[in-house]
């Protein structure tokens, strides 16, 4: 076939002005060449409406009719027509809750599944791309859980690219706020996964800090407990992110050991006091965020020996407990720390109180406010 003389050559002669903008005719001859029986001028019209909808809101609007024609591309024995539809797909999805439930809807979720099977990495980095943008939409969350997709989601955590990775731990992030895929979550076994994912990167990057979210969810659930204790250096890469994460990091890895230790506080207080998280904790009551401070404060009272308050003679102070906890683990090192830790953070916190009756009084003095 002599393919320059085909309708696939008009595609992209004629689909956008001299400024870039597609014109309506354009549009419109682009969702007419989707429909054609050709399949290689139904690629090159899906690679148009890849191209056109890539920055265009707008254009992800006019595009929608598209969706029907691109979904039945998905089942094409062709990869690039299934590539093309796909890549699509996925920008059709981006920032259009319509188009993603129309997506779902159109029953793409079937075959998208199935490029997993395909043992071809790109396919499976753009099919868990387009899994992670149409789980932000929590209409159809209990949907993709159902589809199965979540069992490959876990398995691209082990061995997908890296950015296949990153977006299957915001596909299960996303996925995990539905209790039904919670289960099936944890079915598939990704916490030694989580565990790796958090130990080669950065801790207060976006992919650990979704990592650990939804390790807090998943220790919500004894399975997930006991698969968080039992990985070896689990506990641990929590505890550094407590550390050293984000803000919001750490609030969910500090969510995480007080979710376990108000689970079952015998059995998770010494997994969690091994690891020194003594230092994070105290550092949390005085700089993290409001929930860091508070559930910092709780866990810090669950991990001495006894959770109760003392007696009025002995009052309830974060010194006293911390002295309670410090005199039960073991090791000049970390006790030494913890005591250090918490010398400073009483000084840093003596600092910020003098310095906010500071920014008070000179609010409040006369002297200070000026004369119109």
């Amino acid at each position: 076939m002599d393919y320059s003389t085909s309708p696939t050559t008009t595609v992209s002669s004629a689909a956008v002005t001299g400024d870039h903008s597609p014109t309506t005719t354009s549009i419109t001859r682009t969702l007419r060449l989707i429909n054609h029986h050709d399949p290689l001028t139904k690629i090159q019209a899906a690679k148009e409406i890849r191209r056109l909808t890539k920055t265009s809101q707008g254009c992800r609007r006019q595009f929608s009719g598209a969706i029907p024609a691109l979904v039945s591309m998905l089942r094409y024995p062709s990869v690039d027509a299934k590539a093309a539809a796909l890549l699509a797909l996925l920008n059709l999805a981006v920032q259009d809750e319509e188009n993603k439930i129309s997506i779902v809807d159109a029953g793409a979720l079937e075959p998208i599944v199935t490029f997993f099977e395909l043992d071809n990495l790109n396919m499976e980095e753009h099919a868990t791309a387009l899994l992670a943008t149409l789980s932000a939409s929590p209409v159809k969350r209990s949907t993709i859980g159902a589809s199965g997709a979540i069992p490959f989601l876990v398995e691209t955590l082990n061995s997908g690219t890296p950015q296949a990775k990153v977006d299957a731990v915001m596909a299960l992030f996303n996925l995990a706020s539905e209790n039904d895929n919670l289960n099936l979550i944890l079915k598939a076994q990704p916490i030694p996964y989580l565990v790796n994912i958090l130990n080669s990167s950065k801790k207060s990057s976006k992919i650990s800090e979704r990592c650990t979210a939804v390790l807090e969810s998943l220790v919500g659930f004894e399975e997930g407990r006991v698969a968080l204790t039992s990985e070896e250096g689990g506990v641990l890469a929590v505890v550094e992110v407590l550390e050293r994460g984000s803000p919001q990091n750490r609030e969910h890895a500090v969510g995480t050991l007080l979710t376990m230790c108000q689970s079952d506080r015998c059995r998770y207080r010494e997994p969690i006091l091994k690891e020194g998280v003594i230092p994070g904790l105290l550092e949390l009551t005085v700089q993290g965020t409001p929930n860091s401070q508070t559930k910092a404060h709780t866990l810090l009272r669950l991990l001495r020996e006894s959770p109760y308050p003392r007696s009025e003679n002995e009052p309830d102070t974060l010194e006293n407990i911390v002295c309670d906890i410090i005199s039960q683990i073991g090791g000049e090192e970390q006790s030494g720390n913890a005591k250090q830790m918490l010398a400073d953070m009483v000084q840093v916190s003596m600092e910020q109180s003098l310095r906010h009756l500071q920014r008070r009084a000179l609010v409040c003095n006369p002297s200070e406010v000026s004369l119109k």
